[in-house]
C-alpha cells in the first residue's frame, strides 16, 4: 500500500499555516542548551556506525570510478535541480527579488547548461543562494526548539525537521519521479541515492576536522547551529546572536577552561596515536 497525500486535503492546513507565519516577522532566537543530549548521542553513534559501514565506503567507491570533472557535473546537476526548493521558500519569506534571481539561475543552467551539468549562471553573475522551510519558519519567528539528531538523517532541530516533509514532498523535483511510480521499482530512486552519495563524497576531504575535534558530537552540533544561524541571517548574523548560541552570555561560562580541555584532549590523543603506531620490540 502506497502512502499518498492529496493536495486538496492539505489546503486548509496550509492556509492556517500561512496565517500563522504571516502574523509576524521576528526572527526566532537560537537555543544554546541540549536537553535531548542523551538520546542525541545515541542517535549520533548509530549514524556514525552506519556511515562507516555503508555510506562512506560507497562514497569512496564513487570517487574511485569518477573523475573530478564528472563529479563537478553531477554536483552542478543536483544543485540546480533542487533550486525550486529555494524559489518556493523565498516566496514564503516574502523575498520576491531573490525568488526571481534563483528562478533565472535555474532556467539558465537547465537550458544553456545542458540540464544543469554546467554552471553557466555563475559565469553570467547570477547569484547563488539556498534556503529551506526551516529557515522560512525561523524568519517568521517560529522557535528553534531542541537540537535533534535524526537516525538515517543527521543533525536537525524541532523546527528544521519540518523541512523534510514540506520541502521534500512539495518543492523538491527529485521526489516527483519516484512518487509517481510504483515504490517497488527501486530504479526510480536512483537519482536520490546518487544525490546522497555525491553529498557524502564532498565531505571526504573535511573528515580531518571531525577526527581532531575534542568532542565530535559537540563539534557537529555547534557547526550545524552555526550554519543554520548563517542561513537565517543570510550570512550576516548579529554578534549578540552568535554569543547567545555559543553560551557566552551565560553565567559561569569559562572559555579558558574549554580551551584547556581541548588542548589536554589533543595532547592525550596524540600520545595514544603515537603509542598505537610504535612497533613493539620482540
Amino acid at each position: 500500500m502506497r502512502l499518498s497525500i492529496s493536495l486538496p486535503s492539505l489546503r486548509p492546513l496550509l492556509t492556517a499555516l500561512a496565517v500563522v507565519l504571516l502574523a509576524g516577522c521576528t526572527i526566532a532566537p537560537p537555543r544554546t542548551d541540549d536537553p535531548l543530549e542523551k538520546y542525541n548521542r545515541k542517535a549520533y553513534a548509530f549514524n556514525d556506525k552506519l556511515d562507516k559501514a555503508v555510506i562512506r565506503p560507497v562514497a569512496v567507491g564513487y570517487r574511485k570510478v569518477t573523475t573530478p570533472t564528472m563529479r563537478t557535473g553531477v554536483d552542478n546537476f543536483f544543485t540546480n535541480i533542487r533550486l525550486p526548493i529555494t524559489v518556493a521558500n523565498d516566496l514564503l519569506q516574502a523575498r520576491p527579488v531573490q525568488a526571481v534571481q534563483t528562478s533565472g539561475r535555474f532556467l539558465v543552467n537547465l537550458t544553456l547548461g545542458v540540464g544543469g551539468l554546467f554552471d553557466l549562471a555563475s559565469a553570467l553573475h547570477i547569484p547563488m543562494q539556498t534556503t529551506d522551510f526551516g529557515v522560512t519558519m525561523a524568519r517568521w519567528g517560529v522557535p528553534e526548539g531542541d537540537y535533534l539528531v535524526v537516525p538515517f538523517v543527521g543533525p536537525s532541530t524541532m523546527r528544521d525537521i519540518w523541512s523534510l516533509p514540506v520541502d521534500s514532498y512539495f518543492f523538491d523535483p527529485l521526489s516527483y519521479y519516484p512518487r509517481n511510480h510504483h515504490f517497488k521499482q527501486g530504479r526510480y530512486y536512483i537519482p536520490q541515492v546518487l544525490y546522497l552519495v555525491s553529498l557524502r563524497s564532498r565531505l571526504l576531504d573535511a573528515e580531518g576536522f571531525l577526527a581532531s575535534a575534542y568532542d565530535p558530537y559537540a563539534f557537529v552540533r555547534d557547526a550545524y547551529r552555526q550554519q543554520r544561524i548563517n542561513a537565517i541571517y543570510y550570512g550576516n548574523p548579529p554578534s549578540s546572536v552568535i554569543e547567545r548560541m555559543q553560551g557566552l552570555d551565560q553565567k559561569g561560562f569559562d572559555p579558558e577552561q574549554l580551551l584547556n580541555e581541548q588542548q589536554q584532549w589533543e595532547k592525550n590523543n596524540k600520545q595514544q596515536s603515537g603509542a598505537a603506531t610504535t612497533p613493539t620490540k620482540q
